[in-house]
């Protein structure tokens, strides 16, 4: 039994790392080689599509819901320039104008200051939280 624990000992164990740089080499043939693989792939899908196909991938999505131009109002179409837009443009626009004409309440930003133009829009209200706006100019796109 004695002579069986001597020869584990005897045997020294040792682990020694990899130097740093074969590391880093290793790692970067690594990338090098999935990157080459993925290249081969797209030359590949590149080159089954005929051109008429190239030609017709790029599509555009048909504007739906508040990205479809609707016409506006008169009122509505003296501030924004245009008779016909979508909602995010339009509120795009209307706090452009309000930010230009520096319609703000300085001690609550959160409320513009209606001029004569927003005065018409907004139904004659004098100041309007800016929560509220999107909701006053729903009866300003024609259906």
């Amino acid at each position: 039994m004695a002579a069986a624990s001597s020869m584990l000992t005897a045997a020294p164990l040792s682990f020694s790392p990899l130097p740093a740089q074969r590391i880093r080499a290793a790692a970067s043939f690594a990338v090098l080689r999935r990157g080459a693989a993925a290249l081969v792939v797209r030359a590949a899908a590149a080159s089954s599509r005929s051109p008429a196909a190239v030609e017709a991938a790029p599509k555009k999505k048909r504007a739906t819901g508040i990205t479809q131009p609707k016409p506006v109002s008169p009122v509505l179409q003296a501030i924004v320039g245009a008779p016909e837009i979508p909602r995010t443009e339009a509120l795009k626009r209307l706090w452009a104008y309000i930010k230009q004409h520096n319609l703000q309440d300085p001690a609550d930003r959160k409320v513009v200051v209606c001029d004569e133009k927003l005065k018409a829009l907004f139904a004659g209200r004098e100041r309007v939280g800016f929560l509220e706006i999107a909701k006053l100019l729903n009866p300003h796109f024609v259906k």
